[in-house]
């Protein structure tokens, strides 16, 4: 008979390691999480309340009469009081208006309204939200395509995305293109008012185009996107603009880009969006005169994640999973480079496409400007 009476551990009753590997939760970090997301459950709340406020006229109406009461508004905006009470209530829980009680009126800053209103102001944001709010709408479809590898083309795309894209960028296009960003380019601006041959690839409604051709009337400006819609949509901004002697826009892919001689081709937050940047980047390169410049804008980005991790970042990292890389993915070879590609990402395209000069010579806290030359 064994006379050992050593205690014997049995693997459910060892802690030890189980112990010593299990994090140890701060509760304090642990709230301050839950309520910083839900400060973003009501901001992502708050993009559809914006929208609904640029569109029902509700920002104007409150810069045109100032401080008012949710009754006043909706009467003046012919809107149901309800609707206009509680949107009035979000706004000031988040800070876009301010309450008095004392009054029972609503005010919307000067500041704010300038953001919200002011549509020629590089500061102006509806379109962005606008953006946000249709990219979110087709989130189904986004779930469907991260399962199965495929992607969802731009086209497919609620109208908010392509309208709302226009509205967000054409403010910044307006305030830097002809006063920066064509003079940062080495001799482009003396060229384009000599007259010059432009193409403007992948120009969606046409805001860029047509600013060029109203700045330079002199030169001959084309307009290229496979969207027939939004090429529509530019053929109609042209005519109103009364550019249309000198602009014209067609429907082609940046991968089968008619014509040839172009001075200058041009592409604004496009390239990432592209299945194969590399064979546009070589079209560019067939279609560009030996002296010709491609002027690429996109988004304002560094090289590593770790440059990226600030609010610019990261909401165009969230573009960049629920809109630009399935768009990228929808179409042949699907490179996927993201919203947040970098510069040096962008020189590899255009290295591998013969291009032999490569500068980055602007920037705003949305866009990068690069100068790529033969």
């Amino acid at each position: 008979m064994s006379t050992d009476t050593r205690p014997t551990t049995s693997p459910t009753t060892d802690t030890s390691t189980t112990a010593s590997t299990e994090p140890s939760i701060d509760m304090d970090t642990l709230m301050a999480f839950v309520f910083r997301a839900v400060d973003e459950a009501g901001a992502t709340l708050n993009a559809a309340l914006v929208v609904l406020g640029d569109k029902l006229g509700y920002y104007k109406d409150l810069v045109a009469h100032g401080p008012t009461t949710p009754a006043e508004l909706a009467e003046r905006t012919g809107t149901a009081e309800p609707y206009a009470r509680e949107w009035l209530n979000a706004q000031a829980a988040g800070q876009y208006v301010t309450y008095d009680p004392a009054t029972v009126r609503y005010t919307l800053p000067p500041e704010q309204a300038i953001a919200l209103t002011v549509e020629d102001s590089p500061a102006f944001l509806p379109g962005l939200f606008q953006i946000v709010l249709g990219t979110v709408h087709d989130m189904d479809h986004i779930l469907a395509a991260a399962r199965n590898g495929a992607g969802f083309g731009w086209h497919e795309h609620v109208s908010d995305v392509h309208v709302g894209c226009e509205r967000f960028f054409r403010p910044s296009y307006n305030a830097h293109l002809v006063a920066e960003w064509l003079p940062a380019l080495d001799g482009v601006v003396e060229r384009l008012e000599a007259g010059a041959l432009v193409a403007d690839v992948g120009c969606g409604h046409g805001a860029s185009t047509v600013l060029m051709a109203q700045a330079f009337p002199e030169s001959t400006f084309i307009g290229y996107d496979y969207h027939p819609e939004s090429i529509a949509t530019a053929r109609q901004r042209a005519a109103d603009a009364g550019v249309s002697d000198r602009v014209s826009f067609e429907v082609a892919s940046a991968n089968d880009l008619p014509g040839s001689g172009f001075t200058l081709v041009t592409m604004f937050d496009c390239l990432h969006d592209m299945g194969d940047p590399v064979g546009a980047a070589q079209q560019v390169r067939g279609a560009l005169t030996a002296d010709g410049t491609w002027m690429v804008v996109e988004p304002m980005s560094g090289d590593h994640v770790e440059d990226n991790l600030n609010p610019v970042g990261r909401a165009y990292y969230g573009f960049s999973t629920l809109l630009c890389t399935p768009a990228s993915l929808s179409q042949d070879v699907g490179l996927a480079l993201g919203t947040q590609a970098g510069p040096a990402k962008i020189r590899d395209v255009a290295t591998a496409a013969g291009f032999t000069r490569f500068a980055s010579v602007a920037q705003t806290p949305f866009n990068r400007v690069l100068e790529i030359r033969p």
